[in-house]
């Protein structure tokens, strides 16, 4: 099921940022020869007008062909270069290539102010004022890798109930509470008793020391969460706060990376790929169909910041070779694009290669 959700969620994703490049090309009076969602080789499809909408057997993306923007000979002075990619303005070729990821943009505000009509979960110092969070619980809102909270099967989106160990308990426990908990029963194990889809477990956790800033800890950060319900106006104006605070903190993690790459300081194994999203999806969709609303309208923020990147097969790459153009007053060698932008592909796919490769490792 995981799995199934997971390709929902990427062809929503995918068709909408396609769309953006596709409809923005198509009202600028651009050939749109082929609509294709995931890869080749080809399943099934449909030719409409001059466009081929195909449904290919790789799921893991998806792509529009737009006359001219492989330029090639025919493209650049064949009999349709008036509808060329490549012999358009530069404006409009920057608003195609932006338009995909202005669309993910829409879709993440969109998937949000709903998720805040709906009831949205947030934290309690993050709510706008005058507004109400209902259902109120101190939530697991991080769980540290190989830590024992990791290890016991505590999750993000955990409701902390109770806290036990041999000599006390913690019946109301709290954010402060259970650090203080915590170090207290520092050698012993606690037993942890938490709401998760409706039902209540319980785990056993032995804190580790100086897993905190030298103190003893269990490997989780937490905070008080409820349900933000908002009338549509401020759920739309939230919606697109929320959404503005995910892309800034989505280019700030991209930007450590890269920063950590450069000085060594950096870690792959971070990064997660299909096989290891497909699990997020499932949690998410254990949790509720609001908070995989949630991960959705992130994923897609996600998506938009990586096309961003400047770099040869991304949109990003292409507006910066448009950006080269401009400033020299003539044209990249379409050879030299073209070259550039296959390699840039086959880089993107070996990373995702990899990253598959490190996803199966961790479950195994």
């Amino acid at each position: 099921m995981s799995i199934l959700i997971f390709l929902i969620i990427l062809l929503v994703l995918v068709v909408s940022h396609e769309f953006g490049h596709f409809i923005v090309a198509k009202k600028s009076g651009i050939r749109v020869d082929e609509f294709s969602f995931g890869f080749p080789p080809k399943l099934f499809g449909v030719k409409k007008g001059e466009t081929s909408y195909n449904f290919n057997a790789l799921p893991f993306g998806g792509y529009v062909k737009i006359f001219g923007e492989n330029p090639d000979e025919d493209s650049m002075n064949g009999p349709d270069k008036n509808r060329s990619f490549v012999n358009k303005p530069k404006y409009i070729q920057a608003a195609v290539l932006l338009a995909g990821v202005v669309m993910n943009f829409l879709v993440a505000w969109l998937l949000l102010s709903i998720g805040f009509m709906s009831g949205l979960p947030s934290s309690l110092g993050s709510a706008p004022a005058g507004s109400t969070i209902q259902n109120q619980a101190l939530t697991v809102t991080s769980v540290t890798p190989q830590s024992p909270a990791e290890v016991a099967g505590l999750k993000v989106g955990d409701k902390l109930l109770k806290l036990e160990s041999k000599n006390s308990s913690s019946d109301t426990p709290s954010v402060e509470s259970v650090r203080y908990f915590v170090r207290q029963n520092a050698r012993d194990p606690i037993t942890v008793t938490f709401s998760r889809a409706n039902s209540t477990e319980q785990v056993v956790v032995t804190p580790k020391e100086n897993l905190v800033e030298g103190a003893p800890g269990i490997g989780i950060s937490m905070d008080i969460i409820g349900t933000l319900k908002l009338p549509v106006h401020q759920a739309v104006w939230e919606g697109l706060k929320l959404s503005s605070h995910l892309v800034v903190a989505t280019v700030t993690g991209f930007w450590d990376l890269i920063v950590g790459g450069i000085n060594g300081t950096g870690n792959i194994s971070s990064i997660t790929g299909p096989v290891g999203i497909v699990g997020v999806v499932g949690d998410a969709a254990e949790f509720g169909f609001i908070y995989l609303l949630s991960f959705t309208a992130l994923i897609s923020i996600n998506l938009a910041v990586i096309n961003l990147i400047p770099f040869p097969a991304l949109d990003g790459g292409r507006l910066l070779f448009l950006l080269i153009e401009k400033i020299k007053g003539s044209r990249i060698k379409p050879q030299v694009a073209n070259v550039a932008n296959m390699i840039g592909f086959g880089l993107l796919m070996l990373l995702m290669v990899v990253v598959t490769y490190n996803d199966i490792v961790k479950l195994l």
